[in-house]
């Protein structure tokens, strides 16, 4: 009743209660799935590089050279692809990248020259699952999460091993029973599904359902965006480049991508299949190895948020330089207990950089770093990149693989050079000192 004029003043509605479940959990669900789908895709070159050195006659050269493209193009696209998730949103992005993998991947099988599989598998999947990288994860992470955002980070990184475990032994088993042929129009049909549940459950902010951030307090700024997506995705790399930070940060992540999806993941099956291992099993081990890594990326999310990131990158460099040196005389014909150690430890090893190295960029580049970690990520697929091209040149002069699992190792040396260098980092950008990361 008001006091003043005698009527009657209804009740005041009562708060909406707090959902049980954060909409951010619902996102980071559906960008899991995304992730695995795209990993899953991607790595299929390595499953059927004999069955097409068999069918076409192309040297294992020729056919790493459209994963050379595949795994450019994908660290290429990142940067702008968080751009362009900024200005239109994350949902069309992701979609329209889900139907270019499939058409990518769909077109192979009418393919007869070796430029066509560089154009639909070295061009195209290659653009749509650059679409999809680190830098989406890290986006999604950088919205919706204040608290647990190194794992979350982990867990969406984890998502690329998830896709290995998933899809590796069934596409194994397509290509050995079916042909290469079935195993890609497997993959267009799944890209292609993968896209639904983006279309109906991925919401762009927090504020767009009247939230915030999981674990926050306050409503972050509104984002500013202005220009086009390529202009400040240039924009960023050349602020960035003026940070002995980011070099620092992107020549330790070349590496990370030469010795993992250029080496390990392009190049495993072939070299076990070399001293006599079938297809099928070489695949089961990758697969295997894409179990425990998505027990170590997540491993290394949690510690993220608890220890020193770049003590972190020193000790994931320096074993995993030790257990690619001793590489070469662990293989053989069957699984024996030394191979599955190493499919153990290096599993653990495989993407557990990817955390740390995106808490570095938060540190050193704020609002700019899921932008600046996708330049960090074009420089892990350049360097993948390259040396999938240079093992597949050295397979076919040498006879065998020993020779890149040394100099794989002898990399991992440089990159923890690079990381104790980035001890003595300051965290600053273009000369002026950024506020402590939150």
């Amino acid at each position: 009743m008001n006091e003043l004029t005698g009527t009657p003043v209804a009740d005041p509605a009562p708060p909406r209660p707090a959902p049980r479940l954060h909409y951010g959990w619902i996102v980071a669900a559906v960008s899991l799935v995304v992730l695995v789908g795209s990993a899953g895709f991607r790595s299929a070159p390595g499953l059927m590089m004999d069955a097409l050195h068999n069918e076409f006659g192309w040297s294992h050269a020729t056919i790493s050279s459209a994963v050379s493209v595949n795994l450019t193009l994908y660290g290429l696209t990142a940067p702008f692809a968080a751009a362009l998730m900024d200005r239109f949103g994350v949902r069309l992005v992701v979609v329209c990248a889900l139907l270019t993998i499939a058409t990518g991947s769909g077109l192979t099988i009418l393919m007869t020259s070796a430029w066509q599989l560089i154009l639909c598998w070295g061009v195209l999947v290659g653009l749509g699952s650059g679409s999809m990288a680190g830098a989406f994860a890290t986006t999604i992470s950088g919205r919706w999460f204040q608290a647990r955002q190194g794992l979350v980070t982990g867990v969406l990184t984890a998502a690329g091993a998830a896709g290995n475990l998933i899809f590796m032994p069934v596409m194994a088993a397509l290509v050995e029973h079916q042909g290469w042929r079935t195993a890609v129009v497997v993959i267009s049909l799944a890209a292609t599904a993968v896209a639904v549940p983006v279309l109906l459950l991925m919401r762009e902010r927090p504020a767009d359902l009247g939230l915030l951030p999981y674990g926050a307090t306050e409503a972050p700024a509104p984002p500013v965006v202005d220009g086009s997506a390529i202009a400040r995705s240039l924009r960023v790399l050349r602020d960035a480049a003026r940070s002995r930070a980011f070099w620092l940060l992107a020549a330790s992540f070349a590496i990370c991508g030469a010795t993992t999806a250029g080496l390990v993941g392009t190049h495993f099956i072939p070299a076990a299949h070399d001293h006599g291992m079938p297809v099928t099993t070489g695949a089961s081990l990758l697969a295997l190895i894409g179990v425990f890594d998505v027990a170590g990326t997540i491993a290394s999310g949690w510690f993220t948020d608890r220890f020193d990131s770049t003590r972190l990158l020193i000790t994931y460099y320096g074993l995993r330089g030790l257990s690619l040196l001793l590489l070469p005389s662990l293989f053989g014909e069957s699984l024996r207990p030394p191979i599955l150690a190493f499919v153990v430890f290096y599993g653990l090893d495989w993407v557990a950089t990817v955390p740390p190295t995106v808490a570095l960029c938060r540190r050193h580049f704020g609002a700019d770093a899921p932008i600046v970690f996708g330049w960090v990520l074009a420089a892990h697929q350049v360097g993948a990149a390259i040396v999938a091209g240079l093992a597949g040149v050295a397979r076919d002069r040498f006879g065998d693989y020993d020779a890149t699992w040394y100099a794989a190792g002898a990399l991992c040396a440089v990159a923890v050079g690079c990381c104790l260098a980035l001890k003595g980092a300051s965290r600053t950008r273009g000369g002026a000192p950024l506020a402590p990361a939150v």
